[in-house]
């Protein structure tokens, strides 16, 4: 049996549905899922949670907790990353507010832009540090990366650590979900080839059983059927005739069209939350204080009435709240999550191949990006790996506007690798939504101010 490691395990709804997925696998319901986090109590709930899903699936997983890293990555066959350096308080709250006072916002603020660079540059140490302890207690590891920026750092644990990884978002499979209910069609019966970089790769080819089906997207249009929370991917597929794989709020920030201040009118139109994750940790934060204990425990009962109440105080809407009274539905057995994770430790362990979208170097995969860059690709795997799959070229204008993003990522890595100011500011000046609001001498000031208020967040530049 495997042993899988889970770092940053303390985030336990995902890790709650990434251990679920495993143990539906009758060859890995004996696995050996070791468990570590930082916060001890964090831990013990993620434990708690998982003993339970284990018994209700009536399998016998092994389940260990470790705060020490090393000991828990000791003789790993997988590690999997999914935790997040600073936290709500205070790294992703800087995001957010110090460039407010530069006139400056965002939506997520933890892929691209001034937000996503930051984020980089607080996570690349903290893994490579990982990377050096799994190039000496599990020098055969796979990495399965979910911790964002993702391009940003899979890139710089490629360039700097000899651990082989992916990158693994749901983006592609969501989206295609997410079309699919849109035109009304089978989400089964799709077929699609997508590429480019993570959060911003293409449908090249979208179709069933040979028919064409950007023409329905179109009609989605034409009927005034668009959804509400969407509108921007669907005016960039309107321009550019290709559809984007991530969410309208993330694809708002990575270009320079639609967040403005001097244009109110675009951020109404095109329904555009700014300060959304913001919005979403307040609402998961006070979803976890009003249910960590019912968590734990589940025969402490849980106050519905009240946890409507405080996750609306919050912010929650609907779906929101639906989402979390589903974590205390009975944990046997169910549909799978729809993230690869489990699928790929299954493909290999047991050779049953699958096809999944990773993120990897792209080493001619993507004949118009550059070769050293990270790009989301589909993949094959089974007993042999994970084998990407050459797309040959994209479209020249999809091409173009994916190289705006991977100029920032290029030059956030090269400012985590050098340990060099120069190209945070270059990563700043070159991003398509700050470059679109700020002026250079602001860029340099709002960068000097971020690197200020992260403190010992961030090592120190030259």
């Amino acid at each position: 049996m495997p042993k899988i490691v889970f770092l940053g395990a303390g985030s336990t709804v995902f890790a709650k549905n990434l251990i679920t997925d495993i143990l539906n696998f009758p060859e890995l319901a004996e696995a050996h899922i070791a468990l570590h986090d930082i916060d001890p109590a964090r831990l013990e709930t993620t434990l708690q949670v998982s003993l339970r899903m284990a018994d209700a699936l009536a399998v016998q997983p092994q389940i260990t907790t470790h705060l020490n890293r090393r000991e828990a990555l000791e003789g790993a066959d997988y590690a999997i990353g999914m935790f997040q350096v600073g936290g709500y308080e205070p790294c992703t709250r800087i995001d957010f507010e110090v460039p407010k006072k530069f006139g400056l916002r965002q939506t997520i603020a933890d892929t691209l832009g001034i937000g996503g660079i930051m984020r980089g540059l607080r996570t690349i140490p903290v893994y490579l540090d990982m990377c050096r302890d799994m190039e000496d207690v599990c020098p055969d590891v796979f990495l399965l990366n979910y911790v964002n920026p993702m391009a940003i750092v899979t890139w710089a644990i490629n360039r700097a650590a000899s651990i082989r990884t992916v990158g693994l978002c749901h983006s592609v499979q969501g989206t295609a979900a997410q079309l699919a209910a849109d035109m009304d069609v089978p989400l089964s019966e799709i077929n699609y080839v997508c590429a480019g970089i993570n959060h911003m790769a293409f449908y090249l080819n979208l179709e069933r059983a040979g028919e064409d089906l950007y023409p329905r997207i179109r009609k989605v249009i034409e009927d005034n059927r668009i959804p509400d929370w969407n509108r921007v991917r669907y005016e960039v597929f309107r321009r550019l005739g290709y559809f984007v794989t991530e969410s309208s709020e993330h694809l708002a920030e990575y270009t320079p069209w639609f967040i403005k201040r001097d244009r109110p009118d675009l951020i109404e139109r095109f329904n555009i939350p700014l300060d959304e994750y913001i919005r979403r940790c307040e609402v998961q934060i006070a979803g976890w204080e009003l249910t960590k204990d019912t968590i734990e425990n589940p025969h402490i009962p849980l106050d519905q009435d009240l946890l409507v109440e405080k996750l609306k105080l919050a912010g929650a809407n609907d779906h929101e709240i639906e989402f979390v009274f589903n974590l205390f539905k009975e944990n046997g057995p169910r549909s799978m999550s729809g993230e690869y994770g489990a699928y790929i430790i299954h493909a290999i362990e047991t050779g049953q191949p699958r096809v999944v979208y990773g993120n990897v170097m792209n080493d001619g995969l993507i004949e118009n990006l550059p070769d050293e860059s990270c790009v989301e690709v589909p993949c094959l795997v089974d007993k042999n790996g994970l084998q990407p799959t050459r797309i040959d070229r994209l479209p020249t204008h999809l091409a173009a506007l994916i190289q705006t993003n991977i100029n920032v990522q290029a030059l956030t890595v090269q400012a985590a690798l050098t340990g060099k100011r120069a190209p945070i500011y270059h990563a700043a000046m070159l991003d398509p939504h700050t470059a679109a609001e700020l002026g250079l001498s602001q860029i340099w000031d709002l960068v000097d101010e971020m690197i200020d208020a992260h403190g010992d967040w961030l090592p120190a530049y030259d």
